[in-house]
């Protein structure tokens, strides 16, 4: 069975978060799926595509936009493990990625309302994609950073 929450082989695996919203969200410690070239960072750390942050040890609060793609169940898997931190992806709440990985396994769920413009590697912003977006908590703090936050949407307790 497809994993996968993309269907499309044309769109791209890298959709960069807006900096103005992974602010909202405090200061993390680690991003495991930052750009090679980063127009912008959201934590002194930084693992890439070069440094495969899949296989690294990860440390601290970690925040996420994970390669949209096959293997977004592999991180969204090592992030629920490691219970620090919070994920952004699509919305694609029927997916078997999602049962396994978010619905018995979060502490909280943010459904972005709207569509968020990310950004390009180029650094310039994008049009919206075409699918809702959620932030994931994983850990009692990460819930309640998202809960307070600010981003608009519906906030969802799930522990």
């Amino acid at each position: 069975m497809d994993t996968s929450f993309e269907k499309s082989k044309s769109t791209t695996v890298e959709w960069l978060t807006p900096p103005e919203l992974v602010k909202k969200l405090g200061e993390f410690d680690l991003d495991p799926c930052s750009p090679v070239n980063p127009p912008f960072v959201h934590a002194p750390v930084n693992y890439t595509i070069e440094s495969n942050g899949l296989t690294r040890e990860w440390f601290g609060r970690i925040y996420m936009n994970p390669p949209y793609g096959k293997d977004m169940h592999k991180w969204l898997d090592k992030l629920q493990k490691h219970g620090n931190g919070i994920a952004l992806i699509f919305a694609r709440t029927e997916t078997k990625c999602f049962f396994e990985n978010v619905w018995d396994k979060a502490d909280a769920l943010l459904f972005v309302k709207g569509r968020i413009r990310f950004y390009h590697v180029s650094g310039e912003q994008g049009g919206t994609p075409g699918a809702p977006s959620v932030f994931i908590a994983y850990g009692k703090n990460n819930a309640i950073a998202l809960k307070n936050s600010g981003i608009e949407g519906k906030y969802l307790q799930l522990k």
